[in-house]
């Protein structure tokens, strides 16, 4: 089928709606991620779209990603009073300064974490044993918000010292992580993707 621009439309899952929605579903959602940095990233951006849309934060990410030193865990880690003062007042990311507070421990605690197992992609993985769980939904309603990895990935992140990781929220990190393939079997990245 043919769009309006002459362009063939494939098939996707139902929630992207604009053009940075598409090139997210389509080139990054369900990607398995295994770079610390990109883990980080996903981290610090789903815990600042708690409660509050993901498109939202993903129209904010180049904002995000300039606010937080490129998501570079070592720097977040160390920021001041001062620097998350000055992250309040910067209208390009979401001035709420518990989920500031929140990124700066979360980098601390990713840090600990990756001290610990040698690097955060294998601590985190270990959730779904290390591998992509494919999931078989056919409607956007078949899709959980919350599983019993999530579930455990949540307790466990929350006794490492982090925060803005509810069950909910691991979840999300782990669709768009790879970690789960949760698009529709109807959608093309489906069988595209492990």
């Amino acid at each position: 089928m043919m769009n309006d621009k002459g362009k063939m439309n494939k098939a996707r899952c139902p929630w992207p709606v604009d053009d940075l929605y598409i090139a997210y579903h389509d080139l990054e959602w369900g990607v398995p991620a295994h770079e610390d940095r990109k883990l980080f990233e996903f981290l610090l951006l789903e815990g600042a779209q708690a409660g509050l849309s993901w498109h939202l934060i993903l129209k904010r990410r180049e904002n995000y990603r300039a606010a937080f030193d490129q998501f570079d865990p070592e720097k977040v880690a160390r920021y001041s009073a001062s620097k998350i003062a000055r992250r309040l007042g910067n209208p390009g990311i979401v001035r709420n300064r518990l989920k500031i507070a929140g990124a700066v421990q979360n980098a601390r605690s990713f840090l600990a974490v990756r001290e610990e197992f040698g690097s955060f992609d294998r601590y985190v993985w270990r959730f779904v044993e290390g591998r992509t769980i494919v999931n078989h939904w056919r409607s956007w309603k078949e899709v959980p918000a919350r599983t019993v990895e999530s579930d455990a990935m949540s307790r466990d992140l929350k006794q490492r010292g982090f925060a803005f990781v509810g069950s909910t929220i691991c979840y999300a990190h782990m669709q768009a992580t790879g970690m789960v393939n949760d698009h529709l079997t109807c959608c093309f990245r489906h069988k595209e993707l492990p």
